[in-house]
C-alpha cells in the first residue's frame, strides 16, 4: 500500500513499477489528484502504465485515469472536472444508475461541451481498456449497463456478466 499522509516510500516510481496491479478506491477525485501531483504520483502512475502495470479502480479510482469526469468532489451536488491524469482520452461518469442525477447531468455536460465525450458505467460495471482502446465492459451483476456518451446522445455497450 502506498500511503502519502505518513509517507514511508521514498521512490514512488520504483514502488509502482514493481507492482503488477495498482487499485485505487473511491473518495474525493479532486483531492486525490492534488495530493498525487504534490508527491509526483501522477508521473509515477504514467510511468507504471507505460511499463504495462495494470491500473484500475472504482468511482474516484476510475475517474482519475481519464481527461475529465463527473464528480461530487466540490461539495453538495455534482460538477464537471477536466483535470484528470489523461491516461485515457475523454471523460468518465461512475454511478450511472446509482445516483439519480449522474446520468442526466453527465449527458447534459457532454452535450454542452463542459466535458469531452466519454464513457459511463452503472455501479458494479467495469470498463476494460487495453492501452487507450475499450476492450470490453463487464458486470458483476445481471443487468449492469455501460454507455459511450457523445454530444448526440448515448450508445449502449455490450456488457459481459461475470
Amino acid at each position: 500500500m502506498l500511503g502519502l499522509f505518513w509517507r514511508e516510500v521514498s521512490d514512488i516510481t520504483a514502488f509502482l513499477l514493481d507492482q503488477d496491479v495498482v487499485y485505487v478506491g473511491g473518495g474525493n477525485t479532486a483531492n486525490m489528484l492534488a495530493v498525487w501531483r504534490l508527491h509526483g504520483v501522477d508521473a509515477a502512475l504514467r510511468a507504471a502504465w507505460e511499463a504495462g502495470v495494470i491500473l484500475c479502480g472504482l468511482s474516484a479510482g476510475a475517474n482519475c485515469w481519464f481527461e475529465g469526469c463527473s464528480t461530487d468532489s466540490f461539495g453538495a451536488g455534482l460538477g464537471p472536472m477536466n483535470d484528470g491524469l489523461g491516461l485515457l482520452p475523454g471523460s468518465f461518469c461512475p454511478h450511472y444508475d446509482g445516483e439519480p442525477l449522474r446520468r442526466p447531468t453527465y449527458t447534459r455536460w457532454v452535450a454542452k461541451g463542459a466535458l469531452p465525450p466519454g464513457w459511463a458505467a452503472d455501479d458494479g460495471v467495469g470498463l476494460h481498456f487495453i492501452g487507450t482502446e475499450l476492450h470490453e465492459a463487464i458486470s458483476e451483476r445481471d443487468g449492469g449497463r455501460a454507455f459511450r456518451v457523445e454530444a448526440t446522445g448515448e450508445t449502449p455497450l455490450a456488457v459481459r456478466s461475470l
